[in-house]
């Protein structure tokens, strides 16, 4: 049984949903980023996905955008993002990378690979990947034993959600919106009809992601999906962070709030 696995069984003996965090490499600094997500680990957040910088972020919303532009900015490459994963999984959370197709194909597929399973990553989301366009990437991550994550969205359709569940083997990612990553007011409506349109084709996971930024709405999600994923959230109470130190306490604050979140949506 895998990292991944493991951690969404003992949620589910627990009766409740996990926490997934998403923070950029190198944001606020390489010499940051590790220990505010520890703050977020140790506050509750049980797994971790690490943004690879990438010069066109299409999913991404403007406080995302702002953060990865920071990290390419001050040079953040691949290397660096690999001892993020290291550093991060060193908490013990599980440690993915999320990263668009382009960085990861010209970097080497093999490569890719070899060096985030070194490094204690348990596997890579690839929102922008295909599965008519993953037969290398498929073949390369089972030969090294690391998970895979593919998207499905509300215009998604049956078949092409059954394609998905198909290649994917960490979890599946539930895009609640078809717009771009940033938090919201409210969740949408669509996402508790596309978890249960993914239900019907496969027992794996199923995670949402696009718009949670407080605990009442990690609550709700966590209702009806096996995790919840906050991204914008963490970011802005960074940005708006005087300090890296006022940083860590806010993230530290956030992680609690949406920890108590996911694990009072089925009570």
């Amino acid at each position: 049984m895998s990292r991944l696995a493991e951690t969404f069984a003992a949620a589910r003996a627990d009766d409740r949903a996990v926490l997934i965090a998403y923070l950029p490499a190198g944001f606020p600094t390489i010499v940051d980023c590790v220990p505010l997500i520890a703050a977020m680990v140790e506050n509750g957040v049980d797994i971790v996905e690490i943004g690879l910088p990438y010069s066109d972020p299409l999913m991404d919303g403007p406080v995302i955008q702002q953060a990865v532009a920071g990290s390419l900015a001050a040079g953040v490459r691949i290397a660096d993002v690999m001892r993020t994963v290291e550093g991060v999984a060193g908490t013990g959370a599980p440690t993915l990378v999320m990263s668009y197709w382009n960085p990861i194909a010209r970097y080497g597929i093999e490569r890719f690979s070899d060096e985030l399973r070194a490094a204690g990553g348990v596997g890579v989301i690839t929102p922008d990947l295909t599965p008519e366009e993953a037969p290398e990437w498929i073949a390369a991550t089972d030969a090294r034993d690391v998970d895979r994550v593919f998207l499905v969205a509300p215009s998604s359709t049956d078949e092409r959600i059954e394609l998905v569940s198909s290649v994917s083997n960490g979890f599946i990612y539930a895009a609640s919106t078809m717009g771009v990553t940033g938090a919201r007011t409210s969740i949408s409506s669509a996402a508790p009809e596309l978890v249960a349109r993914v239900r019907k084709v496969t027992n794996q996971p199923v995670c949402v992601g696009l718009g949670v930024s407080t605990g009442e709405q990690a609550a709700s999600v966590a209702g009806y999906a096996d995790g919840v994923i906050v991204g914008s959230a963490f970011v802005k109470a960074i940005l708006d962070a005087p300090s890296p130190s006022e940083g860590a306490a806010a993230v530290a604050s956030l992680a609690g709030d949406l920890a108590r979140g996911v694990r009072r949506g089925r009570r």
